[in-house]
């Protein structure tokens, strides 16, 4: 008799653990996601981006957000459909911006979509399928190529390095690792920020600080990195981040902030002497996000 419950009880034990497994399987569904689109003035790439998250294979839910409220915003809304959030407060910088796309998505997992960028049609599909396979995910993000001119560029010497950096985290038994992804970031920053979609329910609210304006992201990981959970990599291109004139990332880099910020990053990881010969070898390293580059 006393055989008979122990093995009972084992099934028991067998059939919840299989039923909490295939729970966390699928606890993420499209319903869960939303691309917030934070739409800037009049940007003549905003509707190429908007048309790339119609064509995902996974629909999900779709925003726009502004703190530059116009016809042009408004009109792109309409045709898509979109619901479109207007931020009381302006100019408050990037940071509060994208705040408050996340703020407006009330799915547990978002994707704050920079409007000048395009998502190819699995990016969606994938990130429901990492996130069901995550423990406990913070953030989750995908490879990226350049969009330059009318070229999709797959390969370059930063995208080289890029992957390089990032492919300890190929191994799924790393996600978790705190020591693994703050080395990764002691030496720079490798994640693509329109390719990440942040687990709002396992991270502390507002996500960006003020007072960084080209390296808010990077402030962001480091952050991040800190905490409990997965930073999960999904090692496939599914977005194209543009490179132009206008771009805000081009801006930063022709301006002299950029380097005084970079230097403050690496010294959250460094010495300052060594934290100084970082910032050196990142800058030239960074050139490559120019036009001719």
């Amino acid at each position: 008799m006393k055989y008979k419950t122990m093995q009972s009880s084992e099934k028991t034990a067998v059939r919840t653990e299989v039923s909490r497994r295939n729970k966390l399987k699928n606890r993420f569904a499209a319903g869960d996601h939303t691309f917030a689109v934070c739409a800037y003035k009049e940007s003549p790439y905003l509707e190429e981006c908007l048309a790339s998250l119609m064509r995902q294979t996974v629909s999900s839910n779709r925003i726009i957000v502004t703190s530059t409220d116009n016809d042009y915003i408004r009109k792109m809304a309409e045709k898509y459909g979109l619901p479109c959030y207007s931020n009381p407060v302006r100019g408050k910088g990037i940071a509060e911006d994208w705040n408050y796309a996340v703020s407006q998505a009330s799915t547990p997992l978002v994707t704050i979509a920079h409007q000048d960028d395009i998502y190819f049609e699995g990016y969606c599909e994938s990130i429901l399928n990492y996130a069901n396979r995550a423990r406990h995910p913070l953030i989750l993000f995908t490879d990226y190529a350049e969009k330059r001119e009318n070229d999709i560029v797959l390969s370059n010497r930063l995208l080289h390095v890029k992957r390089f950096m990032l492919s300890p985290l190929k191994i799924r038994f790393l996600w978790e690792k705190r020591f693994v992804r703050r080395r990764i970031l002691s030496l720079g920053s490798p994640i693509c920020c329109p390719s990440v979609t942040y687990v709002k329910e396992n991270l502390r609210l507002p996500i960006f600080e003020t007072g960084y304006r080209s390296d808010l992201d990077w402030q962001a990981w480091e952050k991040i990195s800190r905490r409990k959970g997965g930073f999960v990599y999904i090692d496939h291109v599914l977005m194209a981040h543009r490179i132009h004139e206008e771009s805000e990332t081009s801006a930063m880099i022709a301006d002299d902030r950029r380097k005084r910020e970079d230097y403050e990053m690496f010294c959250k990881f460094w010495p300052g002497w060594i934290a100084g010969l970082l910032e050196h070898f990142y800058q030239k390293g960074e050139k490559s996000n120019e036009l001719q580059g």
